[in-house]
């Protein structure tokens, strides 16, 4: 009986160790990150693990040239569009889907798949690929310790996401086609009661259409009472006057953007005015 009770006794301890550290929280040895970019009409974003070199080499290697690689550690990288879009040129519909890459001394080579259940490459069917295409490597002038994904230079249908590790770095063009969109759900608003006069405008001069028309939906905006000391907007009609050349109505319009961005103690516009009429 001593026996029996020295055994479980030694078991309990045992459970109750096992349990404490079951409960010890320890850093993941490569973060989970999610990144969200606002982009076009809808956004894009991807979630993937971060690994570091360490002290490591990374391409040739940790990385092995000509066989497919999870992009990143852990989990198959995911990569999410909230609406179709096309990936250097290629197109990718609206979804979710994962990433891999296949390096190689002359390029890199990318694949989306729809292989969201894949841990790393296990699970990975060419079947399931959506879209293949090839991309330059650029070499950094610096490492970079940990695995990245991020955006740049991003503009309304157009946006450069950038992987980045050691020292390499793989520039993908994401395009999105809304300027369609964008000029349909004008022309359905415009048929309703509450018009998008500011809005039309401002995309009529972003978008390099007819000015006037653009000038003529500005005035419609700013004859709204409610619209009676808004100084950006009469700054941006200001910008509207000077793209097509009415520089004595554009000096005008500024100065009265001006008065009211004082009279709100808003020193951005003031400068923004004093700016613009400097290129008059």
């Amino acid at each position: 009986m001593k026996q029996l009770s020295a055994f479980l006794t030694a078991a309990a301890i045992g459970v109750m160790t096992v349990s404490a550290q079951a409960q010890v929280k320890l850093p993941a040895p490569s973060p989970t990150q999610t990144i969200k970019q606002d982009f076009a009409l809808s956004a894009v974003e991807v979630t993937y693990s971060r690994p570091a070199m360490k002290g490591r080499t990374i391409m040739g290697d940790l990385v092995p040239w000509n066989k497919i690689w999870r992009m990143g550690a852990n989990s198959a990288t995911r990569i999410k569009f909230g609406e179709d879009v096309k990936l250097n040129g290629k197109a990718v519909p609206a979804g979710e889907y994962v990433i891999y890459g296949i390096p190689s001394r002359n390029g890199w080579e990318i694949i989306i798949n729809k292989g969201l259940k894949n841990w790393g490459i296990d699970g990975y069917k060419q079947e399931e690929d959506v879209a293949r295409f090839n991309v330059e490597a650029q070499e950094l002038p610096f490492p970079i310790e940990s695995f990245m994904i991020t955006f740049e230079n991003i503009r309304p249908d157009a946006m450069t996401m950038m992987i980045l590790w050691e020292k390499f770095l793989l520039p993908i063009e994401i395009t999105a086609e809304i300027d369609g969109k964008i000029m349909a759900s004008i022309d359905e608003a415009m048929k309703t009661d509450k018009k998008p006069y500011f809005q039309a405008a401002m995309y009529y001069m972003e978008s390099n259409r007819d000015i006037n028309q653009a000038i003529k939906w500005m005035d419609q905006a700013l004859a709204d009472p409610a619209n009676a000391k808004a100084f950006w907007m009469y700054y941006q009609k200001a910008r509207m006057q000077a793209k097509a050349g009415d520089k004595a109505g554009a000096k005008a319009t500024s100065a009265k953007s001006t008065e009211l961005a004082k009279a709100a103690n808003n020193a951005d516009y003031v400068a923004l005015n004093e700016k613009l009429i400097a290129t008059l």
